[in-house]
Formats: C-alpha cells, structure tokens, sequence
C-alpha cells in the first residue's frame, strides 16, 4: 500500500494513468466471449479543438463505456475523425495564402494540393484526438479511423454508386444554399441566421393591359429582374379577377403571369407576392406548382453573387457584373425614377424609399458572407424513400429515441424531408465517381474502368469535379468503421446494431436521420438500438455561447484549473435529459472538493489500517453500523444500475455522490472512528476495518465512470502490500447488489441514530451553545426499543452529538431546556448556565421579525404581476429562491424558539 500525499493534485496522476491504459490496451482488453458492447463517437472534425459540448457528449459516451467495460462486457468505443471537406481546405488555403508570395489553390493542380492538404492533416490535423486523452476518453485509439482512410472510401463510393443504380441518387436542378465566399453548396447546418437591420421595399407592378397595378414587397428588391410570376391567394376577392392576366415588369419589360397559390397570405401586407423561383426556395416551390421546369427558371446571379443575363436577355447592360448590393441600390434608384417604388411614410410623417425592418438574414458560418439561394446542377438523394423505414424503426421502437419528446421533432422533419444535396464544389473530399460524356450524361461508377465500359469505347469522358458532402460518408460510420463492404457477417462480429449512440440534438437531422436511412439501407438493420440526445451547454446566464459574445468556456482550461474528473461529474451531474446545461465553475469546484474529501478518506483508511478487500461479496458483519453501510451500499448500488439503464446520469452521478460524501464519508467513517484513550486513539475493530475496505472499494468502482483517475489512482494506493490488486480499476468488476446482506433492523438502528445526531446538533447550534461544551441529554417517553438502542449506541451518540451522559427521565426538566423529539421519544437539553436564555430568546425573536419581513416582502413582490411579466427571468427565479430561503430561515428559528419553551 503505497503512502498517499497529503494534497491531492489532479494533474500528476492523469497523464501518468492515461498513458498506462493505452499502453497497456485496457482500452480494448481481450474478451472473445464476452457480449459485445459498441458504441462510435461522432467522428470531430479533423480542425477541430476540443469545446465544452465536445466535453459533454464525450463524457457521457465513456461513461457508458467504462461502465460496460466494467459489467465484463466487450466494450468497443469507435474512435476516428471526419476530414471536414470546408474546413480542412479553408484551413490549408490560409495557411498557402499567408506564404511569401502568396500562393491560391488554383495556383496548383488539384492532385498537388490535395498532396498539401494530406502533409497538413499528418502533421497538424487532430489536435482534438490528444484533447481527448486529456479528457480521459477510452477509445479504441488502436484502430483509429478516418473519414478518407482507404477502407471508409471504399465504402463511400460502392454507397454513392449502389444508391445510384437503384434509382436513388440522381442528378438534379434545384435551389441550394450557395455560399458565394466559399462557391460552393453548403448544408443547412453551416448557414447561420443573423438579425440585420434591413429595409422592405413596396413596389407597384404595371398590368400588362394598362388597366392598373398590383402592389408587392420585397426584402430584396434586385431580385425582380428574375421574377417570373406574382402570386395571390385563390380566395382573395380582391385579385379573383386578376389572376391570368399578366404584369409587365419594370427595368426588363418581362411579361409575366398572376397566378393562384396558397403560399400568398391575404392577411399580410397586399396579399400579392413577387414569385422569383431562381432565387428563393418558397418561390421555387410556387413555380414547381404552377408548373415551372427547373431548368426554364432564371438564374440571375453567377457563383460569385454577381448580376449576368438570363436566358430571356431582358437584363439591362448597364446592371450585369454587379454585386447584389450594388445591383439593389440601381435597382431601387431606376424604380424610383420611373414611379414604381411607393414611399414608406413614417409616424411623422415623413416619406422613405423603405420601411425599416430587421431581417433574418442567413450567413455562411465559415465564409462569413451572405448566402444566396442558387438554382445549380447538384446530386441528390431520395431522402423520401429511405426515410420510410427509418421513421417505421422508431414507431416500432426497434430505435429508441431518449428523451422520447425529441420523437415529435423527429417525424415531423422526417415526414417532410426534401431531396439531400450530396455534392460539393471542393477539391478536398471524396471526389464524386461519376464521369460526364460529351452530351453531359454521367457514368456513374466506383472506377474509371467502369465507367468507360458503362459509357463505351472511344467516348471521351470527364470526372465530375466536386465532392461528397462530409455528411454523407459519416452517415456510414456506425457500419463502414466496422469493416464493411469486405465483412460478410450482416452482424459485423456482433457490432452491428450499435448499442447506444450518444449526440446532440443539434445533428438530429444532419447526422442522425441519416444514418438511420443508410443503415437500414445497406445493413437491413437499424444502427443502434438507442439514440440519446442531450442538450446544450450554455453559459450561466443561459446564453447560447459564442465568441462573439466572450462567453465561451475552455474546457482544457477547467481541466487544468481543477482537473478531468471535477469537469467529468459536473458534465454528469447536470445533464438531465431534455434540458440544456448551465455552465457553472462554482459546481466544477465543487466537484474537485468531492475528490479531495475522496481522497482524505483513503487516506484516513489508511492510517487506521483499513486496507483493499479481497472479495467481491460484503463481508460478514454482526455490528449494526456495518450492516447498515452494506445496505447502503446495496441501495447505491441498485439506484445507480437503474439510472444507467435509463440514461439518467444526473441520478447516478448525484446517488454516487450522496452516498460517498454523506454516508460513508460524513457518518460511516464518523461511526466507526475509534475512541481517544488517554492521549492517544484507539484501534478500529477488525470487522469495521474490513467492511470500510469493501465499501471504498464499491465506491471506487461505482465512481470511475465518472472520475476514472483519482479512482484508479486510489485503487491501487488502498491495496494490500500482501496481496496487490490482480487487476486495474478500469477492468475491474461491477458490484452486484445482493439483497442477501440487507438487515433492515439494523439500518433502521443506524438511521435513527442519525436523525437523532442531526437534531441534537441542529438545536446546538441554532441556540449557540458553545461546540466545545458537552451537555447531558435525558429523554423522556422512550420505548424499550429506543432505550435499548441508547445503551448500544451511547459511545457514538456521546462522541457524536457532545454529550456527558445519557440519562432516563420521567416529567418535566426544570430550568432552560432545549427539546428535540425523534419518533415517540422526547430528548432534553438542560440549558441553565450554559446560555443566556432570556438574550438568546431575545436574539431569535428579532431574527425571526427580520425573516419575516424579508419574505414577506419577497412574496409582496413575487405577487404583483407587473413585476413577474416585465423582470427579466433570472431576476423571478432568483426572487423566488430568495422567497423560499427566507421562508425557510424564519421557519427554522422558529422551531429553534420553540425547543426553548
């Protein structure tokens, strides 16, 4: 048993434990027979640094891995990251545009910058995986993956081409989120809405028969140079005439048509809407239903947001080349001048060429610049038809959704889906394996070979330039990691279906869904068993975090400041299904005190000679303090098997900490603490040693899920020199609650003595009675089983609560005296001499007055509505918690006035 320090200090004990395990493979231990137990990560981007939700989701995913790893289960926890097609080239062309001189991507072919990208990614990428470790992360590190390794590509592309041939992948004309900085489509995901102040201009369009006008309104008035319809509502009187007729449009003079469609509100502005199928995704709708090809739709704009001519040739010269702002300031400025843009009159009366407004307008995350819905050629896949069997899964419960109120969420977006853009205009990523003919008709074929052969010999071809979109190969990660397509075993090895996978909400859809669609796709099967999804972390005040904001929380920091396993519990102790968390570093340190009262309870163990048991199995035990802890220990032990298996970790991690902290460390350890004889401390008896050695190490074991360092650490230190521990913690077994060591008498004795602790301490100190005075305790209407109790209990009630003796009374204490009553029995503390009565009678009175006041002020407060519809809601919470300490405090003097008499 090696001697611990007197200072418990995270840092020397995390690098040392997490090199060892990985070294020594306890990530993946050797069980052939045992049950297979999986989980996978979802794979970080390849530039990513570890932030705090990383620091949530991950730790919840070892939890349940160490914790299956402990019930002797096979436990595999899929490690790998995603090659992050955007990010991943942003980073490099930065790093080639800082060079002297600086250099493009287009400077270079797309094989030699590929080839810098790949030097990049080995020599700097993952940087997330080390933070990882630093968390305490116990990924099968041996069998690390890659989104772009050799194996995952392979299988990425017999997706794309088997999905292809059976008719669901396809090449289409659709509206995308083009993001102009980056030219390229991007996920909806990547595009962040952001409140700008903008302005809503009202425009009059001519009828074509110069019978009048109709009115519209538009956020972005340089869009009508490709409007191709305006709609109104089939039940709108006031255009039932109008619809069929045509409008000529300013600037261009386009003849276009007033159609009926359901997507013009009557009750909204003039109940007319400018349709711009090319550049709007309502309005590509709109023109879909009344019966407008894709192909036939303007496009206004080139893939850098500039103004070009559409295919009518209606766009004056004078606009071409323009950027959107530049355009919608000419625009604005013709309309105005030719009496087509009707003035915004202010409350003052003042007229505007627009209305002032704040506008959701949506940004490329990365690029930073506005993203414009743009009609291009992209592949899609029918996301329709592969979510069928995904939403049956869930209907069905073969996919478990946790919390279930994210099943409402789930099939409403699963019920609606739109084709899924797969294609990117990058040079980093799986190159799409599709190869265009002369006639532009795609070869679609895992090889060139292949394709040569689809398309015939001597056709020249040429590959398809773009890449897959990052989601796309991830949404094969619970299977492709495992070694399909090459694996037969529709199981691979046990592995498939996952057990669990633990994700955001945030990626429901993204990452997901999808995985649920290729899944059952490919493997016929769903993807794991259980999907849980937790919430966010948010800064204290609930803010979402951002660097905007100078809100965000580093969790290396916190790991530094107070170590992995205080940031670890916090993670668990807070994450409570469907609620997002509150960042709190109050809590943390919290956390890391538990692990220093931990570790002052090893060390205690160890000066008083309480060493590792050497059995799975409670040891026999006659005393009732040692009857009671086993059964503790048996509740501990069944609340926290029933939390895992619910996903409550918050009710694990707090049963956990409620039991270490309170009863083994608070009473149990208080209880068996050997008397002072003379000047010196007696000895603990052999039994107390033994359960003592057992209990700590069912905590250990129970915690290390949670804190795997200082329980391992702490494992080793407690063991035996004369019989060291066969194995590490993190191999160990989990504890069995055996309802065979339950007394239910005894615990019922121990509990009773701590009622009756508490209220003697409780009466002490809220009537100053100074700590190191010891006063006689009698008690009155005391049962034989309560007197009985007394007599085997009266070494620890004295030491405990500071008594000199315990005596029986019949009728009433004279003089001052402060009451306590525990079950049927009254138990009296003489005062006099001890305390000023009648000033301390005085002092709780006044006290009592001030609490009162307080709350009732509070509650005065809590009870205007004004105050309650109007205050921020930080400021009702805390009033209403001040209401309740108040109340609370004038309650517990007065008791404390009342034990007076």
């Amino acid at each position: 048993m090696s001697e611990l320090p007197k200072t418990f200090d995270p840092a020397s004990i995390e690098s040392r434990w997490y090199a060892h395990w990985e070294a020594s493979g306890q990530f993946r231990p050797d069980r052939p027979n045992a049950e297979p137990w999986t989980i996978v990560n979802p794979p970080p981007n390849v530039t990513g640094s570890l932030h705090i939700g990383h620091a949530l989701d991950n730790t919840l995913q070892d939890i349940l891995t160490r914790h299956a790893r402990l019930k002797g289960k096979d436990a595999l926890w899929v490690v790998g990251t995603d090659h992050a097609g955007i990010a991943t080239q942003m980073v490099v062309e930065r790093q080639m545009g800082a060079m002297s001189p600086p250099q493009k991507r287009t400077d270079h072919s797309r094989e030699d910058f590929i080839a810098k990208v790949w030097a990049w990614k080995e020599e700097s990428g993952g940087e997330i995986t080390q933070q990882l470790r630093r968390l305490g992360c116990s990924m099968d590190w041996a069998n690390e993956r890659f989104t772009m390794d050799e194996g995952f590509s392979k299988a990425v592309l017999k997706v794309f081409v088997d999905l292809h041939r059976q008719g669901l992948l396809y090449r289409d004309k659709r509206l995308v989120n083009w993001d102009p900085g980056l030219g390229t489509a991007i996920s909806d995901l990547e595009v962040e809405t952001r409140e700008i102040k903008g302005s809503f201009w009202h425009l009059r369009y001519p009828l074509a028969d110069g019978s009048g006008f109709i009115e519209v309104a538009t956020t972005r008035p340089e869009t009508m140079l490709a409007d191709m319809a305006v709609a109104v509502n089939g039940a709108d009187e006031r255009y039932t005439a109008l619809i069929g007729k045509q409008v000529k449009l300013p600037i261009t003079g386009r003849l276009i048509s007033i159609i009926a469609d359901d997507h013009a509100d009557p009750e909204l502005g003039s109940g007319a809407v400018k349709i711009t199928p090319g550049h709007d995704f309502n309005d590509f709708e709109v023109g879909k239903r009344a019966g407008m090809a894709a192909g036939a739709m303007l496009n206004m704009l080139d893939a850098k947001a500039r103004v070009v001519q559409v295919s009518d040739g209606l766009i004056p010269a004078d606009l071409l080349g323009l950027t959107t702002a530049e355009a919608r300031k000419a625009v604005v400025a013709q309309l105005k001048a030719e009496g087509f843009l009707i003035a915004h009159v202010d409350k003052e009366g003042v007229e505007h060429d627009a209305e002032p407004r704040t506008i959701q307008t949506p940004y490329g995350d990365r690029s930073g610049v506005v993203i414009e819905p743009w009609l291009t050629d992209q592949w899609y896949v029918d996301a329709k038809t592969l979510a069928q069997p995904a939403i049956e899964a869930v209907r069905v419960g073969a996919i478990d959704i946790v919390p279930k109120t994210w099943e409402k969420t789930f099939f409403n977006w699963m019920e609606n889906i739109q084709p899924w853009c797969v294609s990117r205009q990058l040079w980093w990523g799986h190159q799409i394996p599709a190869w265009f003919g002369p006639d532009g008709t795609p070869y679609v074929a895992e090889t060139e070979a292949e394709a040569q052969a689809l398309a015939g010999a001597g056709v020249a071809l040429v590959r398809d330039p773009d890449v897959l979109d990052t989601w796309f190969s991830s949404a094969l990660w619970p299977f492709a990691t495992m070694g399909w397509p090459d694996e037969s075993d529709p199981t691979l090895g046990g592995r498939y279906p996952n057990d669990v996978l633990i994700s955001g909400f945030d990626i429901l859809f993204f990452w997901n869904a999808r995985m649920m669609m290729q899944g059952l796709h490919f493997m016929k099967d769903v993807p794991f068993r259980t999907l849980y999804l937790h919430g966010l972390v948010r800064a204290a005040d609930g803010a979402k975090m951002s660097k905007s904001k100078g809100n965000v929380v580093n969790p290396l920091g916190l790991i530094d400041q107070y170590g992995a396993d205080a940031l670890r519990f916090f993670m668990a102790a807070m994450e409570s299904q469907g609620r997002d968390i509150k960042m709190d570093e109050k809590r943390v340190e919290g956390y890391r005190n538990f692990a220093t009262k931990l570790w002052n309870a090893a060390r205690f163990a160890q000066a008083n000679g309480i060493v590792a048991s050497t059995t799975l199995e409670a040891p026999r035990a006659e005393l009732a303090v040692n009857k009671w802890i086993i059964a503790e220990t048996i509740a501990t032990v069944q609340t926290v098997d029933l939390a895992l298996a619910d996903y409550r970790f918050d009710g694990a991690a707090n049963a956990i900490y409620q039991f270490a902290w309170s009863r083994f460390c608070d009473w149990y350890l208080e209880l068996i603490k050997p008397q002072m004889v003379g000047d010196e401390r007696g000895q603990i008896d052999d039994e107390s040693k033994a359960v003592a050695g057992w209990v700590l190490d069912q905590i250990l074991v129970l915690l290390h899920p949670f804190m795997p360092f200082i329980t391992e650490e702490l494992w080793h230190a407690m063991a035996d020199p004369a019989h060291p521990r066969e194995h590490d913690l993190i191999v160990a077994q989990w504890p069995m609650a055996d309802a065979r060591s339950l007394d239910p008498e005894a615990s019922r004795e121990v509990d009773w003595l701590i009622r009756l602790v508490q209220e003697i301490r409780t009466a002490r100190n809220e009537l100053n009675v100074p700590p190191g005075v010891r006063l006689p305790l009698h008690v009155r209407d005391a049962n034989a089983a309560t007197l009985a109790r007394l007599e085997r209990q009266a070494p620890a009630l004295a030491r405990l609560a500071r008594l000199a003796r315990v005596t029986h009374a019949e009728g009433e204490v004279t003089g001052g005296a402060a009451q306590v009553v525990v079950d049927e029995a009254t138990f009296v503390l003489p005062l006099e001499g001890v305390i000023d009565l009648d000033s301390e009678r005085a002092r709780l009175t006044k006290a009592i007055a001030a609490a009162e006041k307080e709350r009732d002020a509070l509650s005065g407060r809590l009870g205007n509505a004004s105050f309650v519809e109007r205050a921020k809601p930080e400021a009702v919470e805390k009033a209403k918690a001040d209401h309740a300490d108040k109340a609370a405090e004038a309650a517990r003097l007065q008791a404390a006035l009342g034990r007076l008499g």
